[in-house]
């Protein structure tokens, strides 16, 4: 087998660089020749865990199930691909999983648990094997070599999961050798049915800092990173229920292309909130935090290729995996442009369907994409520009963001794109109930062999709207590149109802963006500035505000409106453009926790003259913060 030079000196740093740790990347180069990293040998190949088959054995009430903690060889990218030395469970006599061995059994069952620490030094710490209903859940600790077991009863149904630690790093740091050692844990109620699929997120990186070129990340869906995971297939008008499990050191907004899907509960690894009928709401982009559960619904309204995705663009880059060094192609089928946490759905149409129903003459719109040179008090560029008519805007005019594109529900629109840019882009109507081809995820979307095409410099793109609620929502660029998001392609779209006109005065929107790709430095904008000028509203008027958070990698952006550093009161109506169950139209203190992709619709009513503070964090340690006044008189 012949090796380049350049390829021994990348196998060489990585040796080095993750031997040290203890965890080691294996070139595709040397992938069938294992004794040429230190280790390998010893260990077995980790296989990806669909979450289908429950481990253990289950009789008379009672699960026996015996765990593992050992070494594995994992390839989260093509099976033959490069791979990682990581620490996994395993049921004992059986190949190493990731995600671990599923635990799902029925409510009021009792189990017997034993775990074995197979490595060969350290101690396991896990995590989530004890009973539910329980309070805090404590640790068992387990030398290497050594076994621990353990017996609790499980009453409550909902989606759990059990982890462990063998570096001393609780779930919110870990994510290194021992990130993997991560299990789903289900309980059905007594008379449920296995109708649904458990998808558990996965991450490892290396022990570089953030920006650093040998720093490499992994995410992972049931152990396969997109394009290699699983491809769903779905029928049109046919419910399907998922349970999604975060135990990564991040939180994920997950966002629906093209439909709705219902949240049913949102839980943890202690509990799990089941919501009644009435408090289910309707999202398209729904925050999973840290270590947290969520059960969905969702049924296809279109048939076609979709994907469910996490909109932290850091989350779905090229940039990610092992082979982030050499990235293949942008754009090819199987890839579209995009690695890690990504989900391909088919949708397969439920019969032969009738004639399109009669509409009315479409109007007509142009979005023009180009690029606003630099001046003296404004950088250089990536706009959309929107024209209605022959008139042509002016270029060194167009605004970040976007020019709002305003609609009514059930009038159709014809939207040509027109890319003026030196690079493909591609757009993305966020939150829209549309044809998967005009969805814009280029190289995937359309259906058979009609696929959505990246739209070329110089070229133009035909998208058919017609939108079947009213709302508010996003369109913004779904190329790859993240200088396009982060310098401008993006903007608000509002869909109104019938015989509704837009009012500025009273309904305002505040698009949450982000001023370049760099996370340590860029800066937070609101409507694209960093310094937004005042806004003025009058007392006793009521108002609606719309929040749009559609930055690159603003994870939990808190959205905050104080009078004189306390809360104001303001009334939740709407999420993703759907209104909120009545159980969640409660007026409450005016926070809220806004994920990238998530749109909210608040009402609000100033009851007294005097300033109000919008703010905008990120997290407890991060510099991201803006503060934005709105006088009120």
């Amino acid at each position: 087998m012949h090796v380049s030079n350049s390829c021994l000196r990348h196998i060489l740093a990585c040796c080095l660089i993750f031997g040290a740790l203890n965890y080691c990347f294996v070139p595709h180069a040397l992938a069938c020749h294992p004794k040429s990293v230190a280790g390998a040998e010893q260990v077995s190949a980790v296989v990806p865990n669909d979450n289908r088959v429950p481990a253990g054995k289950l009789e008379a009430g009672i699960l026996n199930v015996d765990l593992e903690i050992q070494e594995g060889r994992w390839f989260p990218e093509a099976d033959a691909g490069p791979s990682l030395t990581v620490q996994v469970f395993a049921e004992k006599g059986k190949q190493p999983q990731i995600p671990g061995p599923l635990i799902r059994v029925p409510q009021g069952t009792e189990i017997h648990a034993a775990v074995h620490n197979a490595l060969q030094s350290g101690t396991a710490v896990v995590y989530g094997l004890q009973a539910r209903p329980g309070g805090q859940l404590e640790p068992v600790s387990i030398p290497a070599g050594q076994t621990r077991e353990m017996r609790f009863k499980l009453d409550v149904p909902g989606t759990y999961y059990y982890w462990a630690s063998t570096t001393g790093e609780p779930l919110e740091t870990r994510e290194g050798i021992d990130s993997l050692l991560t299990g789903a844990l289900v309980v059905d109620a007594s008379n449920a049915a296995f109708a649904e699929r458990i998808f558990a997120i996965n991450k490892w990186a290396s022990p570089h800092p953030l920006g650093h070129p040998l720093r490499r990340v992994v995410f992972a869906i049931n152990g396969k990173s997109w394009p290699h995971n699983e491809k769903l297939t779905a029928r049109l008008g046919e419910e399907v229920r998922w349970r999604w499990i975060n135990t990564t050191n991040r939180s994920h907004p997950m966002h629906m292309h093209g439909s709705y899907f219902r949240v049913d509960s949102k839980g943890n690894d202690a509990r799990d909130s089941i919501y009644g009928v009435g408090d289910r709401r309707m999202v398209v982009t729904e925050r999973m935090p840290i270590g947290g559960t969520m059960t969905m619904t969702w049924v296809p309204e279109t048939a076609g290729r979709w994907i469910f995705h996490c909109h932290i663009q850091a989350h779905f880059s090229t940039d990610l995996g092992l082979d982030g060094a050499e990235p293949p192609a942008p754009h090819t089928e199987s890839g579209a442009g995009m690695k890690g946490l990504v989900m391909g759905i088919t949708v397969l149409p439920a019969g032969a369907g009738g004639p399109p129903a009669p509409q009315s003459k479409p109007r007509q719109l142009r979005l023009l994409v180009g690029e606003r040179p630099a001046t003296w008090d404004a950088p250089k560029a990536h706009v959309y520009q929107l024209q209605e008519g022959n008139e042509q805007p002016a270029l060194d005019k167009a605004t970040v963001p976007g020019s709002p594109i305003v609609l009514t529900r059930g009038e159709p629109v014809e939207i040509t794109v027109v890319n003026q840019l030196k690079q493909p882009t591609a757009v993305h109507w966020h939150g829209i109930e549309i044809e998967s081809y005009y969805d814009g995820v280029p190289d995937w979307g359309g259906v058979g062999n009609q696929v959505t095409p990246p739209i070329a410099p110089g070229e133009s793109f035909l998208v058919r709207i017609t939108p079947k609620r009213a709302g508010t929502f996003i369109y913004h660029t779904h190329w790859h590149d993240p200088v396009q998001l982060s310098t401008g392609l993006y903007g608000p779209l509002l869909v109104l109802e019938p015989g509704q006109k837009l009012d500025p005065e009273r309904d305002k929107t505040f698009i949450i963006s982000r001023g370049g790709t760099d996370n340590a430095t860029s800066p937070v904008l609101l409507n694209g500035s960093v310094q937004p000028a005042a806004q003025r509203l009058a007392k006793g008027v009521k108002y609606r505000l719309r929040f749009i958070n559609i930055s690159d990698n603003l994870g939990d952006l808190l959205v905050s409106l104080f009078k004189e550093g306390s809360p104001v009161s303001w009334r939740p109506i709407a999420k993703d453009g759907a209104q909120l169950p009545a159980s969640q139209q409660i007026p409450k203190p005016a926070q809220q926790v806004i994920a990238v992709g998530e749109t909210y619709d608040f009402e609000f009513q100033p009851e007294s003259e005097g300033d109000l503070q919008l703010e905008l964090v990120r997290g407890p340690v991060s510099k991201a913060r803006l503060v934005a006044i709105l006088d009120v008189h």
